[in-house]
């Protein structure tokens, strides 16, 4: 992530926007909420958020919901429909098609793939 140079007040607000977004991604997001918080307008909210980050903070709090899906997978402690509704996900179904469409493939194929590919790495160091 990167924040372009802004009055140290805009940089403030980003800053705390995704501080906000990092610590709460599984609860629903309303951005009138959030530009309330930081005591500026939704549209103003969404322009320099998305200027600062390269992303909207619908886009961002996604990012961040798959990136810990991907880490609970990964783990291996619970399933794909568990980590969708651990990270904020309503629907399983809707999680699956946004986890294929950020990684390449569905969840558990993604998971499974990656694996695989430690394990191999492993044994070609052994």
């Amino acid at each position: 992530m990167f924040i372009l140079e802004y009055s140290p007040s805009i940089a403030q607000r980003i800053a705390k926007v995704v501080e906000k977004l990092n610590r709460d991604f599984a609860q629903p997001l309303r951005v009138d909420e959030l530009a309330a918080e930081v005591r500026t307008s939704s549209s103003s909210l969404y322009h320099y958020f998305k200027e600062g980050t390269g992303m909207s903070p619908i886009q961002f709090q996604k990012h961040i919901r798959l990136q810990e899906a991907r880490r609970l997978l990964f783990s291996g402690s619970i399933n794909a429909a568990e980590a969708a509704f651990q990270v904020g996900y309503e629907s399983p179904s809707h999680f699956s098609r946004e986890y294929a469409r950020m990684f390449g493939l569905p969840p558990v194929q993604y998971v499974h793939r990656l694996r695989k590919s430690l394990i191999d790495g492993m044994m070609e160091n052994s």
